[in-house]
């Protein structure tokens, strides 16, 4: 299990380093320009906080993979992050509309491909909160 947390907090890390593109590859000061100044900033805030967010789970599961798998208090931080992360999953298919991937073949490859890893996560995240 404790390679598995690795992995996902390697990727955990890159996720959240991939954010800083977000703003130039959304095209965001054209998109973002006719909201007010508030909405504007919170769509940029809010990013920021989740990039942070999951560069810190990235960090700890990179850096504290065998309290996360041996303590109680780790397997309660397994929990909640694979509950985290299943909602997450959840909202990849009914939070989104299926109008922004299909037929789009790049979209298509990345809602799968991140499909495939939130199920991965939260697999993992629940494993190892209910494994001995």
């Amino acid at each position: 299990m404790q390679i598995h947390l690795k992995i996902i907090g390697v990727l955990f890390i890159v996720l959240a380093l991939i954010h800083v593109i977000f703003p130039k590859y959304f095209h965001w000061k054209k998109e973002l320009s006719s909201l007010s100044l508030v909405n504007k900033q919170m769509m940029e805030i809010h990013t920021l906080f989740i990039a942070v967010a999951v560069l810190l789970m990235g960090i700890l599961c990179v850096c504290s993979t065998t309290e996360i798998v041996e303590t109680p208090l780790g397997k309660k931080i397994a929990l909640g992050m694979g509950v985290f992360w299943f909602i997450r999953l959840i909202v990849q298919f009914f939070g989104y509309s299926s109008k922004l991937w299909k037929g789009k073949l790049f979209e298509t490859i990345v809602h799968i491909v991140f499909s495939v890893f939130w199920l991965y996560v939260t697999v993992i995240f629940f494993s190892t909160a209910f494994g001995k």
